[in-house]
């Protein structure tokens, strides 16, 4: 699902106006119809509505709705904010059509003219969306302010007013929605940590805008959906053998850390690799053998010993428990500056690259790092918010040509050519120590058995998540464990392979 921005968003109604033909008040009405009908799904027309509308088309938008809901007897209310300028054409078409009815429009001029509500109504936030250009003041973030501090369920339209589709609203004042009902595709802000507070549930109805332009227009962002998955996804071959999946080399572990060894060890073989060997200092011998029988282990970390072991590798993944001390970073050293493989950095060696900057130059094309935010910044430097940070992952995953995934509940996969990919399973139940290893060891499993670097982060990443939404389905987010996502990737592998 590609993502546009505000304005590519309204290029696309404008597409759709001279290209089915329609004018753009069918539009309108289709959006509030879509809406009414979710409402009515949802059990949300029962109760009293109150819709809050500007005088711009989302404002429009609302006004369409509260017709409909009135047309089907449904106890509406409507409230205007009170502005000098004239509302947009559809929203005055959409008020002269509501002027018919019997709904009495209400405006809104000071806080005193605000209704009292209680935890049993229903607001409709319509009024601002994806056009707002900046922030919210006067009487609109007072009426702002009322909605979030409102008992009532709050169900904003296409976007929560005063916040941005595409860059923060941090300073902004910010309606504090129960659920966000947007129009064909997520917006940028729905992807952001930041904005959680927010959006709510955000529920995407389609409106059917014109399929044209989205396969015709480049969009940065996109959101990794079946569809996607489906394509990337290879089937075994039934006459395979262990070679056929390549021999991944995975550097893990030290004194007090070999659960993050023995994590990615497992999720790299439950990824379907077709041998896996585990570098690891003794004493860590002894326990991932016994943990981890299906693994080769070497403990010795000889320099010209290391790289004999590099034969026939695929790819070496590095970093989960492996610590930064003198043994670790010389193994670091070596790997950077000979090895030629694909190569997968985690925990300790991003450490390391923090440690080093100068490091990260000398890093090889398609190298993949998977940083947590802090991990992040630690390298490349603090940002002022998650906008600011994801532009700073395209901008240098672009410069050193290597794959940035950072992690999230939509963890961003920023490639080399500039695009960015937002992931969409998953669940705050895998916000726990070593659930990061656990997607190391697939990463690598993944490139090992012959995938190209995005399809490996895009597919370990869905099927990180996929996993983790089985484990907290069986579990819950609370109880469920990273250990839990490795035993139930055979789960998700099962699923990806029936998406039709």
């Amino acid at each position: 699902m590609k993502i546009f921005s505000a304005a590519q968003i309204k290029s696309w109604d404008a597409f759709t106006v001279s290209h089915e033909p329609t004018a753009s008040i069918d539009l309108m009405e289709r959006a509030a119809t879509a809406c009414f009908n979710w409402l009515v799904k949802n059990n949300f027309v029962q109760q009293s509505i109150h819709i809050f509308c500007g005088k711009g088309n989302n404002g429009g938008d609302g006004l369409a709705l509260a017709r409909i809901l009135s047309s089907h007897h449904h106890n509406t209310k409507v409230y205007v904010l009170q502005s000098d300028s004239k509302g947009s054409a559809d929203f005055e078409t959409n008020l002269a059509r509501l002027v018919t009815s019997n709904l009495i429009i209400h405006t809104i001029a000071a806080t005193d003219d605000f209704p009292t509500l209680t935890q049993e109504d229903i607001i409709i936030d319509a009024l601002f969306g994806t056009g707002l250009n900046k922030p919210p003041d006067g009487i609109a973030a007072d009426i702002i302010g009322f909605m979030a501090k409102s008992a009532a369920t709050v169900i904003a339209i296409d976007i929560p007013s005063g916040m941005y589709a595409d860059k923060t609203s941090r300073l902004n004042t910010v309606v504090v929605a129960n659920y966000t009902l947007s129009f064909e595709q997520y917006k940028l802000a729905f992807l952001m940590a930041e904005n959680e507070p927010y959006t709510g549930e955000v529920q995407v109805l389609h409106i059917a805008l014109h399929k044209q332009f989205v396969a015709d227009e480049p969009a940065v962002f996109e959101l990794v959906d079946k569809d996607m998955i489906r394509q990337i996804y290879v089937p075994r071959k039934v006459f395979a053998h262990k070679g056929t999946y390549g021999h991944a080399l995975l550097y893990a572990g030290s004194k007090g850390m070999m659960g993050a060894a023995i994590l990615a060890a497992k999720a790299c073989l439950r990824s379907g690799v077709g041998l896996l060997t585990i570098a690891v200092p003794e004493p860590g011998g002894d326990i991932l053998q016994g943990q981890v029988p299906e693994a080769l282990c070497i403990t010795d970390m000889d320099e010209k010993f290391m790289e004999y072991c590099w034969h026939q590798k695929a790819v070496i993944g590095i970093g989960p428990g492996w610590g930064t001390g003198t043994v670790a970073v010389e193994v670091l050293d070596n790997i950077i500056e000979k090895w030629k493989g694909y190569l997968v950095m985690d925990a300790s060696a991003l450490q390391y690259l923090a440690l080093y900057p100068a490091k990260q130059t000398l890093l090889i094309a398609n190298t993949i790092l998977t940083p947590h935010p802090t991990e992040f910044d630690r390298c490349f430097g603090e940002s002022g918010n998650d906008f600011e940070r994801v532009e700073l992952a395209l901008q240098k995953a672009a410069e050193l040509k290597i794959y940035i995934v950072l992690k999230g509940h939509h963890t961003l996969i920023a490639t080399p050519g500039g695009k960015g990919y937002f992931n969409n399973t998953g669940n705050a139940g895998m916000a726990k120590g070593g659930s990061g290893d656990v997607l190391t060891g697939i990463i690598t499993g993944l490139l090992a058995q012959g995938y190209i670097p995005l399809h490996a982060c895009m597919l370990g990443v869905y099927l990180h998540g996929l996993a983790g939404d089985i484990a907290a389905e069986k579990f819950s987010q609370e109880a469920m464990l990273p250990g839990d996502i490795i035993l139930n990737l055979g789960a998700a592998f099962k699923i990806i392979q029936k998406i039709k």
